[in-house]
C-alpha cells in the first residue's frame, strides 16, 4: 500500500523519539529521516523502524485515527481527581434535612465549609457537592429560625 505524507511524518516522529531516547545515533537518524521522506509504502516505512519500540501502524484508510498514532505519541491517560469525602458528607446531610425535619442542617453546614476549605488546599472533586450542602443546610437552618421567630411572634401576640 502506497504511504501518504502523513505517513512518512509518522515515522519521522518515531525516529525523532528514537533518537531522543538514545536508541540512535545521530548517523542513522539522519540516514533514517531521509529515508523515510523518500519512502513510497508501508512496507518502507515499517522496516525504517522495525528494530524500535513503536512504529507506524498499517492500517486501512477507514481505521480511526487513534488507532493509526503509535502509543508512544498519544497523550497519557488523565486520572480523575477523587472526590472529598467532606462534599460527600455535606451532601448527604443537606439531603437528609428533608426526612428529618431539618435535624441535619447545622452538620450539613459545618461539613460544607470543611470540605470547601479541604478541597481549596487538595485541588480534589466535589465542590459542588459541598456547595449544594450547604445550601441545603441553610436554607433547612433558614427555616427553623423563621419557625422560632413565628412561634415567638404567636406565643407574644396571644399574651
Amino acid at each position: 500500500m502506497r504511504a501518504a505524507h502523513t505517513d512518512r511524518e509518522r515515522t519521522v516522529d518515531v525516529l525523532k523519539a528514537a533518537y531522543a531516547e538514545g536508541r540512535l545515533s545521530a548517523d542513522e537518524y539522519s540516514q533514517r529521516f531521509d529515508l523515510a521522506h523518500g519512502a513510497q509504502t508501508y512496507g518502507q516505512l515499517a522496516q525504517l523502524v522495525a528494530d524500535l519500540p513503536s512504529g507506524p501502524l498499517v492500517v486501512p484508510l477507514a481505521a480511526p485515527l487513534a488507532a493509526a498514532v503509535p502509543p508512544a505519541f498519544l497523550p497519557p491517560p488523565v486520572r480523575p481527581t477523587p472526590n472529598n469525602g467532606m462534599a460527600i458528607g455535606s451532601l448527604v446531610l443537606g439531603l437528609l434535612c428533608v426526612p428529618t425535619a431539618g435535624a441535619t442542617g447545622i452538620p450539613a453546614v459545618v461539613t460544607g465549609h470543611i470540605a470547601r476549605s479541604q478541597i481549596r488546599r487538595t485541588k480534589e472533586s466535589g465542590d459542588g457537592m459541598a456547595t449544594f450542602g450547604l445550601v441545603l443546610g441553610y436554607l433547612s437552618v433558614a427555616g427553623w429560625a423563621l419557625l422560632f421567630l413565628l412561634g415567638m411572634f404567636a406565643l407574644a401576640v396571644h399574651s
